[in-house]
């Protein structure tokens, strides 16, 4: 293994800020308590969590009140799907009238193993929008599948694998139209973002994009794993799914990660302040990279908008190059990329997101998804251009003389 090793996965998580380290490390030992305890050591803790909380809240330019912590964006996003539904269930004149959710093709597993397990379980209809083949989701294509007993749109306000941008705002503007037209004592369409990959760099005010309930995870922006929120606007309609005891105004249950929240509340002040630097320096090097990749490998393919993408996200498809091999080979390089999202990298299958752009399963196998972060340097780039070259040269060698020793046999 090559002693310079580059990461190109800020996508799948980032490495912990220091300064997020510092601010966590008196929680593991000495500021133990449980913020739930109302004695000393749990009311130090307590302040810890609503210091965090006010900081995550001042991001989101939401109240404090309306940040639930959770474990991650996995749960915000169980909790999005069955707590909409379980609020919706639990008045008296929706019982026996299936309700309806709108999604896209491209969600993350979470949001899409949760929608499919809810209809498996006859709790709801779904409808899946297809993207278009930039990778964005049309609001005419959503306002088709809009249907009277709609409850909940959840849509992604960057797409994880080839970071195209959804017009969220857009999407909200449409919702709060449709709930307008709706009866009083009906049942209001919840509408929900999964901005895990958009907080590096978007604006995630929630007044500004419209939305009811948000959902992230820490560890893609520099703090820790293991915990995350959704942002909650208050009155939206949704109900606890984990039971136990009252933390994060009941709606949901378990101790506190003090040592997580402290952290996650430090990355997030370290993030609103060198956001605008952060950004333009990323975005500079993501298309210094596009242009190198595209300019200097043959039959490269970019996947997915390049004007709507997120600064940090390159993916792309390799004619007669398979996607696994690439990953393998350039890893034995010291260079860290991904075939697509890290939840599903135990998977044989071609990626469902570059399938649902009209990719063929062949050209999807053959894809690699790059993504920079504050720590990447234009050396490193350079590097792994280098390095990726040599190895989609090899790797073509090798199909090459595969397919021609085929054909010599038939």
């Amino acid at each position: 293994m090559p002693n310079k090793k580059i990461y190109l996965d800020y996508a799948a998580t980032t490495p912990v800020d220091k300064e997020v380290l510092g601010e966590m490390l008196p929680y593991f030992s000495e500021k133990f308590g449980n913020a739930m305890s109302i004695h000393s050591f749990g009311q130090e803790a307590l302040q810890a969590v609503d210091s965090a909380r006010g900081k995550i809240a001042d991001f989101f330019g939401c109240a404090p009140t309306e940040i639930v912590f959770t474990s991650g964006a996995t749960e915000s996003n169980n909790l999005t799907v069955k707590g909409v539904l379980k609020s919706y269930y639990s008045k008296a004149e929706n019982r026996g009238k299936k309700p309806h959710i709108i999604t896209s093709e491209f969600e993350h597993h979470c949001i899409l193993d949760s929608c499919k397990a809810v209809e498996k379980d006859g709790l709801a209809d779904v409808s899946y929008i297809k993207p278009g083949k930039d990778g964005v989701v049309k609001v005419s294509e959503i306002a088709k599948a809009i249907r009277p007993n709609t409850v909940l749109i959840s849509i992604m306000y960057v797409n994880n694998e080839i970071g195209t941008v959804q017009p969220i705002g857009k999407i909200a503007k449409l919702v709060k139209k449709t709930n307008k037209n709706k009866m009083e004592n009906e049942f209001k369409t919840v509408f929900h973002t999964d901005a895990t990959q958009a907080v590096n760099y978007f604006d995630c005010d929630v007044e500004r994009l419209g939305v009811d309930l948000l959902s992230m995870s820490a560890h893609k922006v520099y703090g820790p794993k293991g915990i995350g929120m959704l942002y909650v606007r208050k009155g939206t309609a949704i109900r606890k799914i984990q039971d136990g005891g009252d933390q994060e105004y009941k709606m949901r249950a378990g101790t506190h990660n003090v040592t997580g929240i402290v952290g996650f509340g430090k990355a997030i002040e370290i993030l609103k302040k060198n956001m605008p630097d952060n950004t333009k320096k990323i975005q500079d090097l993501r298309d210094y990279l596009i242009g190198k990749v595209l300019g200097e490998i043959p039959n490269a393919r970019l996947n997915g908008s390049k004007i709507r993408r997120s600064p940090n996200n390159a993916n792309f498809s390799f004619r007669d190059i398979e996607g696994e091999g690439l990953l393998l080979s350039l890893d034995m390089e010291g260079i860290a990329c991904s075939t697509g999202s890290a939840c599903s990298s135990g998977a044989l299958s071609p990626s469902h997101v570059l399938l649902s752009i009209g990719l063929k399963a062949e050209q999807a196998h053959g894809s690699l998804r790059m993504t920079l972060g504050k720590y990447t340097t234009k050396n490193e780039i350079d590097l792994a251009v280098k390095k990726l070259k040599i190895v989609a040269e090899r790797l073509r060698k090798i199909s090459g003389s595969v397919l021609a020793d085929y054909y010599s046999k038939k």
